[in-house]
């Protein structure tokens, strides 16, 4: 049994786990309640589990907890609330990006760390940084104008 400290969302946690090899996801879910990652195919493929460490966008179902010791992690929780949306939830709104919505936790995770690397992307930069995230909606036209109204309502995107 150890003892991992990190920081979730902005609030600084000390987690017990029994097992190291525990999935940063899972610690997620049973020990903080959050949601927002989803369990998709447990083998980083797909995107669902995507959160934000220490500002790079990883794959929180492979992620082992001893690798996020003194980590930042931010999920799609921390980025906004139901009454202040981030810029990339409303742009998701606004755009009717989502269908079914199992992978815009990923989606949107990618996206933000996209905005956050590059203030203004091209649509080829995003399609690039959104490859790795699988919607089999279809709704992935819908999701690329998401990305670039977020940016281009912060006055990010290239003209």
């Amino acid at each position: 049994m150890a003892t991992y400290a990190l920081q979730v969302n902005g609030q600084d946690y000390n987690v017990t786990i029994d097992d190291p090899s525990t999935p940063l996801l899972y610690v997620l879910e049973e020990n903080f309640r959050l949601n927002g990652p989803k369990f998709g195919c447990g083998l980083a493929q797909c995107g669902a589990c995507t959160v934000i460490m220490d500002g790079n966008a990883i794959r929180s179902c492979v992620t082992p907890i001893s690798a996020v010791a003194r980590s930042e992690i931010t999920t799609i929780e921390g980025l906004g609330s139901s009454s202040k949306l981030h810029p990339l939830q409303q742009a998701f709104i606004d755009e009717q990006a989502t269908q079914c919505g199992y992978c815009i936790n990923g989606m949107i995770m990618s996206a933000k760390e996209l905005l956050d690397r590059k203030p203004r992307p091209s649509e080829q930069d995003v399609r690039a940084a959104l490859a790795g995230n699988l919607c089999r909606c279809g709704t992935h036209h819908r999701i690329i104008r998401a990305v670039l109204r977020a940016a281009q309502a912060s006055g990010r995107t290239r003209t």
